[in-house]
């Protein structure tokens, strides 16, 4: 892993394979608000996901003016335009760990957070008229493996101790009988399942989303740069940076990367510290024994070393019935170790992606029958991810660099973190004693960036 993690990070290749989300690009896709660069401005982002929309918007609906995001490629055409479409944050999973490594009170405010990320960003598009198919529905988690049953079990009750009648804590336990009849798994194909975890989680397009919040800040002021990769930082004497760009460089009074998994190229001590991780997604079209009413939930199918996971397109969207899985990472060679340190969304590897075609007749058996005369793939494609050593975004000031801000490295899990670190990142830059109270009330200390969590070792992804 360590020959993984010093791979130097590039910047978003060119020609990336196609989302199935863009399939019909947005019109800001390619939009460049000026021609020409401005010379000096208050605040530059650089990335217009989901992390710089959110930052953009919080920033400029607090009065912020002055603000210039760059993209590399296209608008939002990063993870936040490759996911799976999931929010979704399985906080049972990683409860007890967070519980032994921070304490009670930090795994309880993490788990919190994550289904506040999750309602905020339903609500936002509700609110904001964002066409971009939000459904809150609940989810399933699978459970093919017995000692992964057994930590499920141990978690969920140890969260519903902690955190009695709290809405993060609501989870339905069933047993194998019940997975096979009300979700559809376990009959035919693989039928080895230990039971299953249900609980609140929600599916929509996050490339319509995240265009839909740029476009909002555009609205506002915003002037966004499309095709026009930042190519360095420069710290300014007196103050301030310089971005450099291949169309000229820009002077700012503060900067944020929003940039996840590509962190490492614009700021080098982040390289092994934030590494990229190429994650593998297919859209398929339904096998002809699947419900024609639709699926009721989400899901995630967990075995031994992994889990795949899945949304069905809710009915009205585009291609409404498709499934969208990702995952199988733990399926190839090496348990995935050649996926680390890679930039490289041109490309696929082979066996992942033979991995998640076989795969949804084996979790649904006879429920899937067979598949549709046009065939089972839809669309595949490819997407690059950021994780850290501890398993936590890096959200705050760079230690010992005043105004350079980051909001990265979310672990696969950005549509249940991106949201809300946004919103702590701006809470952090406009700081106030009442403001870092009320933020510390709900934001995690462990998220936030130390010298001392720079300096860890990345062993892999621990979520």
């Amino acid at each position: 892993m360590e020959r993984r993690a010093a791979i130097p990070v590039t910047l978003p290749r060119d020609n990336p394979t196609q989302s199935y989300w863009q399939l019909e690009l947005d019109e800001v896709a390619d939009l460049r608000s000026t021609d020409v660069l401005p010379s000096k401005v208050d605040t530059v982002i650089i990335g217009s996901g989901i992390t710089g929309a959110a930052v953009a918007f919080n920033l400029l609906s607090n009065g912020a003016r002055d603000v210039v995001m760059f993209e590399a490629r296209q608008a939002c055409s990063g993870a936040t335009g490759r996911n799976g479409g999931h929010t979704k944050a399985a906080s049972y999973r990683s409860f007890l760990e967070h519980e032994r490594a921070h304490g009670t009170a930090t795994a309880v405010k993490i788990a919190r957070m994550e289904l506040a990320n999750i309602r905020a960003v339903h609500a936002f598009a509700r609110e904001h008229g964002i066409p971009c198919d939000s459904k809150p529905i609940d989810t399933v988690d699978v459970i093919y493996d017995a000692a992964q049953w057994a930590h499920a079990q141990r978690a969920v009750a140890a969260m519903q101790a902690a955190m009695p009648g709290d809405d993060a804590a609501v989870y339905a336990l069933h047993d194998p009988d019940e997975v096979r009849d009300k979700f559809f798994c376990g009959r035919g194909g693989d039928e080895a399942v230990f039971g299953a975890v249900s609980y609140e989680a929600g599916c929509l397009s996050a490339y319509k989303f995240g265009t839909g919040v740029l476009k909002l800040c555009l609205a506002k002021g915003l002037n966004l740069q499309t095709n026009t990769p930042a190519l360095g930082l420069e710290k300014l004497q007196g103050g301030g940076w310089k971005v450099e760009t291949e169309r000229g460089s820009i002077q700012t009074q503060r900067v944020v990367l929003a940039t996840n998994g590509y962190t490492a190229r614009l700021w080098k001590k982040f390289q092994g510290v934030i590494v990229p991780l190429r994650g593998h997604v297919i859209a398929a079209r339904p096998g002809t024994n699947m419900p024609k009413e639709g699926l009721s939930s989400t899901y995630s199918f967990i075995y031994e070393k992994g889990y795949d996971y899945m949304i069905q397109r809710p009915k009205g969207s585009r291609f409404e019935g498709d499934i969208v899985i990702g995952g199988a990472l733990a399926k190839t060679t090496g348990e995935g170790l050649e996926e680390y340190g890679t930039t490289d969304d041109t490309a696929f590897d082979g066996i992942v992606m033979q991995s998640l075609y076989d795969c949804l007749p084996q979790y649904f058996g006879n429920n899937w029958g067979a598949d549709e005369p046009d065939g089972r793939i839809r669309k595949a494609w490819t997407g690059i991810m950021g994780f850290s050593p501890d398993g936590f975004p890096l959200v705050g000031e760079m230690p010992g660099e005043k105004d350079l801000w980051v909001s990265s490295s979310f672990q696969g899990h950005g549509m249940v973190l991106c949201w809300m670190c946004a919103r702590a990142l701006v809470a952090m830059m406009e700081s106030s004693a009442d403001e870092d109270e009320k933020l510390n009330s709900w934001f995690p200390e462990a998220f936030k960036i130390t010298e001392k969590r720079l300096r860890l070792t990345f062993n892999g992804r621990l979520s």
